[in-house]
């Protein structure tokens, strides 16, 4: 009974273990334009059925309960939390936030990918590409920003237009950005550099222009910040560090029952 005592404790002391890195990575991406913190679900492992529920005993009783020991927990799952970030205020006019679900779709070669961070900046190309304009990834459908564009305006509805220094100033049109979003944004793989990569568990895509119905609006000269509250993943860092105590302290229960029956052997 014991040794299973030490192999129960352990497992959730790995699971605990499990839910510890997740708390970090939370916490390290606390200042992550647009990251979405993640939480670790449980879930209970086989029972060892000592007496089902409902048997009939040496009297011919159905006994209302049964004798069923646990064997431990596991991580079930990490889901993550799309909730929205704050709006922190740039002023640069290629900074774009999205104040809804939805995501930007954007391109590495012929691989696609999508982001809600909007840290947007222009290549040499003049193409509008998400992060540094060396190692950026190309916004879908592309936005290209000519060199003498002496102002950029993003409308809500993601029209991209800019003017011109030319006498007299002319407003011409860049493009237009549209929004990404799916049935189950779980589904998404996180590939890290802000970015998920769709499989067939977030279903289907719906792309189009922002402000239809499931996919949000876009600010310009603003960046969503991480959702991360650090006074609750404080709350929750000490409640799992205390957890994993809890059951190392079972462990060494467990140990300490096995040397005296070993005592009681010798004995």
């Amino acid at each position: 009974m014991s040794v299973q005592t030490l192999y129960t404790a352990a497992t959730g002391m790995n699971a605990l273990e499990t839910k510890l890195d997740v708390i970090a990575n939370n916490m390290a991406n606390i200042n992550t334009t647009a990251f979405k913190k993640d939480r670790a679900n449980f879930e209970d492992l086989i029972y060892r059925q000592l007496r089902l529920p409902g048997a009939t005993d040496s009297d011919g009783t159905i006994t209302s309960t049964g004798i069923e020991v646990g064997l431990g927990t596991r991580v079930s799952s990490t889901q993550t939390n799309y909730s929205q970030g704050a709006m922190q205020a740039t002023d640069n006019p290629l900074d774009i936030a999205i104040e809804g679900n939805g995501f930007f779709k954007v391109l590495a070669g012929s691989s696609t990918f999508y982001s809600r961070a909007g840290n947007f900046g222009v290549n040499a190309n003049g193409d509008l590409v998400l992060g540094s304009s060396q190692t950026g990834w190309t916004l879908d459908p592309p936005i290209n920003i000519p060199p003498e564009a002496s102002s950029i305006a993003i409308s809500a509805d993601g029209l991209v237009q800019f003017t011109t220094a030319a006498s007299p100033e002319t407003t011409q049109t860049a493009g237009q950005i549209n929004l990404t979003s799916f049935i189950d944004p779980d589904g998404l793989l996180k590939m890290g550099d802000n970015l998920y990569q769709r499989t067939f568990a977030a279903g289907t895509i719906t792309e189009a222009i922002p402000g239809s119905p499931g996919l949000g609006t876009i600010r310009q000269g603003s960046l969503e910040a991480s959702n991360v509250n650090p006074t609750e993943e404080l709350i929750d860092l000490i409640t799992t560090q205390r957890a994993f105590e809890l059951n190392s302290q079972v462990v060494q229960a467990g140990d300490q029952i096995m040397q005296v029956a070993a005592n009681l052997r010798r004995g």
